[in-house]
Order: structure tokens, then sequence, then C-alpha cells
């Protein structure tokens, strides 16, 4: 694709899913597409690999996306994958990840990974457009989340693409997209599901052919949602099977074996960093004084051997089967570790409940910086993966109607509308403070 100086890329870099868009105006863009191994998509994964090899500068060779995957299910135990390393962003306790005998920075792993993604973009994208737009979360995840140290770190990282970088609130991406669907003047709400993040926009938008046609009211956001509940079925059907609740001999006690064991089970950026010299030999010494050392001794190969990929990807699909179905399965086989676990819609949604609470809060406390009340929302827009969850979906039908709740393009919407914003003009109105969420 031909590039001018005049288009914008939007770049939704996602926890678990990156995206792109270019955009010659702010009626329209055109998704950035990868000739991925498993078929043509629109969808990167934010994952990186690395692996030893000689002959490479540094000695690490790396790949991101569906070719990370590929690259570590074909010699897992000679590789390091990591996933969802955006959610330690705003983490002030996290300050490098130590792979093989190296260790990388957050941005240093951003660098690699933008590498990659423009990379395997090819002549989707063509040159890289002066202008850049990426969203960024309304809140970022963890309890003491630093929305300033996030920035800094983000800014450390887009610098690697050599172009003045604008942030914009990823729903607000999303709202922008929407909008572009609307004959009518409308408020507009949307509802925008990560993998680390739940964010709530709200936006006016005006007729066609209005001079601005959107503009932002509030935002409100919380550091859960998708990877939150994948670890509500870990904690659930996996983790009691490696030792969480079990006991542990100390001297002539018999202790509840510490939470914090398990803790690095709760998302994936923490699980794939658990693999390291110090972590093992903790686990080994307590196996030894374990009273079941059988689920330690699991807990461990789970480790060693890179178990967490295959895991997550049970989980996750355990998830969506939930959302088209009343009954499924979670169904893990490998060498050290087996599970096969009946799972109701009802028990996935109880595990889910406090979370869900958390959410509905939030959405409120979107409206209350509008000042609106629900009945004043002409449309709900619920985008990303955990959107497709029932219980989700019954949030907003509660407080809105069914009627005026909308959905699809989950997971592109963002990049969509993000590249549409680069050609609205001035991009200012758009631009997210940096430190006013965190």
């Amino acid at each position: 694709m031909a590039s001018f100086a005049n288009q914008t890329l939007g770049i939704d870099f996602g926890t678990t899913n990156s995206v792109m868009a270019l955009s010659g105006s702010e009626t329209s863009a055109q998704m950035i597409r990868f000739a991925a191994p498993s078929g043509d998509s629109s969808v990167f994964r934010s994952a990186l690999c690395f692996w030893q090899e000689e002959g490479v500068r540094g000695g690490l060779a790396h790949e991101a996306g569906p070719w990370a995957i590929e690259e570590f299910l074909e010699y897992p135990q000679g590789s390091r994958f990591i996933q969802s390393f955006k959610s330690v962003a705003a983490n002030p306790a996290f300050e490098t990840a130590g792979i093989f005998e190296k260790r990388f920075r957050f941005e240093e792993m951003g660098e690699v990974f933008l590498q990659h993604l423009l990379g395997h973009a090819g002549d989707a994208l063509g040159e890289l457009p002066e202008q850049v737009v990426v969203g960024r979360p309304v809140r970022y995840v963890g309890a003491r989340a630093d929305a300033a140290l996030a920035r800094t770190r983000y800014d450390a990282m887009f610098k690697a693409l050599g172009r003045p970088v604008h942030y914009v609130y990823e729903p607000v991406g999303a709202a922008f997209s929407f909008a572009s669907r609307l004959s009518d003047p409308a408020t507009l709400m949307v509802a925008d599901f990560g993998g680390g993040t739940s964010d709530f926009s709200i936006v006016r938008v005006e007729a066609p052919g209005t001079a601005q046609r959107c503009t932002p009211l509030a935002a409100a956001g919380i550091g859960l949602a998708g990877d939150r509940f994948d670890f509500r079925i870990m904690d659930h059907l996996v983790l009691p099977q490696l030792g969480k609740g079990g006991t542990y001999r100390s001297f002539d006690k018999v202790l509840e074996i510490p939470p914090g064991h398990f803790t690095d089970f709760g998302d994936w950026s923490r699980l794939a960093m658990m693999r390291n010299k110090r972590t093992l030999e903790q686990l080994n010494k307590l196996k030894q004084s374990a009273t079941d050392p059988a689920a330690i001794a699991r807990m461990i190969a789970v480790v060693e051997n890179e178990l967490g990929f295959g895991l997550y990807e049970a989980v996750g699909a355990l998830k969506k089967a939930l959302s088209g179905d009343e009954h499924a399965t979670l169904d893990f086989e490998s060498e050290d570790l087996h599970i096969h676990a009946e799972v109701s819609r009802a028990d996935f949604e109880s595990w889910i409940a406090p979370d869900l609470a958390r959410i509905g809060e939030t959405v409120d406390e979107a409206l209350a910086k509008a000042a609106l009340a629900p009945s004043d929302i002409d449309h709900v827009f619920l985008t990303g993966g955990s959107s497709l969850i029932p219980a989700v979906r019954a949030l907003f039908e509660a407080r809105f109607g069914e009627e005026r709740l909308a959905s699809g393009d989950e997971l592109t919407s963002i990049a969509h509308g993000l590249a549409m914003i680069g050609q609205s003009g001035d991009l200012a109105q758009w631009s997210a403070d940096d430190t006013s969420a965190g």
C-alpha cells in the first residue's frame, strides 16, 4: 500500500492482542492485515519469544505475535515465551525481565515487539506515516498502578518509531469508530473490555458534516478484565492441583502454604517470569516440606516445562465456550498435569461476580463524571473479547436496556477509530491526560 504524509497510523497495543489501522480521512480507515502462519488476520498476538542462537547479534533471536507462538510450540524447552507484558507498564515493582542471561526493561521488550509488528505488516503498511496515534487505557492494571511511569515507558517504547506519538484513551478510539455508523446525533457510551483493563468513555456525537462531530464527555476505568476472569478459572480449577490451599510442615507445626506462591499465576506477564533459578529453588524447598509434595511437583513442572501457555489456552477456550453454552469442559493434558473439569456457566458467573460488581461501579463512575443518568445514553457500544460474556452483557442490559446495546468488531474497533481520530483536525482535544488515571 502506498503511504502518504497525510495518513495516520492507529495502533491499539493491547494486553492480549494488538491491531493497526491506516487512515487518510476521518470517515474511514483500513485495517492492517498480517499473513500469519495460521492464516491472514488483522489481529497480532501481544506475545514475544526469545531463544539463544549463535551468529545473532547479542546471541538472542526473537519473534513476536503468531510467529512467536509458532516458535515456542516448536521448541518450548529452549525458548522463553512472554505474553501480556503490557500489564507491567504501570507497575513500579517491575524493573527488568530475566531472559536467559540478559535483563530486559519494559521498553526494550516493547521495541522488540514493535520491530516485528511493523516488520510483519510489510507492504500492507508500506512507509511509516508521519502521524501515529496510540491507544492507552483509562486506568492501568495494578493496585498501585503509576500512570506517569507507564507514560514514561510508553514514550521510550514508541520512540523506536521515530515519529511523534499521540495518546488517546482506548474506548474513545472505539467511540470514534462506532460514531461513523451513526446518522443522527446521539450520546454514546463505549465499554471496552481488554485483557488487563475495562474502560468506559462517554462521547457526544453530532450529525455527519458537523465541524466537530465527536466531543468526549467523561471516562472511567478499572484494572481488571479478561485476564482476571481467566485467573478466576485458574484459581478454582487448576491451582488446587498445584498445591494452593495445601499445607507444609515447619518444625512441629503444620501451616497453610502462603498464597504468595500462587500470585504469579494471576497473569501471563508474571507466570512467564517464574522460570528462574531463585523461584525454582524456593519451590523445590517447599516441595520437601509440603504435606502433598506431588502437588508442588506439578507446579514446578508447569514452571519448568513452560506449561502456562497451554493452560491459559485451555482456560480461554473454556471461557469462550461458556459464552455460548450453559456447560463446558476444561481439558488439559500433559505428561505432568492432567485436568478434566466440567463447568457450568452459573459456576463461572459466581466466580467473576465480585469483578462484575466493581466493573458496574466503574460504569456508574463514568456516568457521574458526565452528570448523566443511564436514560440519557442513546447507544452503548460493547467492544473487546470479554464483551461477549453473557454476564458482562447482562450488566449493561440491566442499566440501559437491551435495545440500546450494540457490538461488533470486538478486536479491531479501537485501532480503526484511532486512525480516524488522527485525521479529525485538532488532536489535542482527544489526547489522553498522562496522570489523570492510574
